[in-house]
């Protein structure tokens, strides 16, 4: 789950690539909830807190929902792969990623959250996040099935 359209038409052709890949290994969807409008008047403070709304609206009892967090757990390839496998065994009826905006998240989505994920202590767009994370789910399937994909 992600706010906003991915703007940059190559990231949106790789983003897709890796959704269409990860399909052939488990049910899997892109959510885009809508950009937050007129967002110059807006504090970051209200922004994050408008974009909370939205994406607490957005998910569904039972969800386990997984912040992509700069100050959560990082993980090597092979650990998130094993980290997936035991979401997915666990019987949860939706894993929901979320990608937050250019500030972040708002307190009641970290309330939320059951858990947090950071890619890197380095910092990215947040539209290039989506791209580097679906790639790494991508990445765990075949990890998880034994491809040849990934290289340690």
């Amino acid at each position: 789950m992600a706010i906003g359209k991915t703007q940059s038409r190559y990231l949106a052709e790789g983003i897709q690539q890796y959704v269409d890949r990860i399909g052939h290994y488990v049910p899997f969807s892109l959510t885009i909830l809508p950009d937050i409008k007129a967002t110059k008047a807006l504090t970051e403070a209200q922004q994050k807190e408008r974009e909370g709304q939205v994406m607490l609206s957005a998910f569904q009892p039972g969800d386990a929902v997984v912040l992509l967090d700069e100050r959560g757990r990082e993980f090597t390839s092979r650990e998130f792969a094993g980290f997936i496998d035991k979401k997915m065994s666990s019987g949860l009826k939706r894993l929901v990623f979320v990608i937050g905006g250019p500030y972040g998240f708002s307190d009641a989505v970290y309330a939320r959250a059951d858990g947090k994920v950071s890619l890197s202590r380095m910092t990215f767009s947040h539209e290039m996040v989506r791209l580097f994370f679906v790639e790494q789910i991508y990445r765990a399937m075949t990890i998880l099935r034994g491809e040849p994909y990934h290289h340690d």
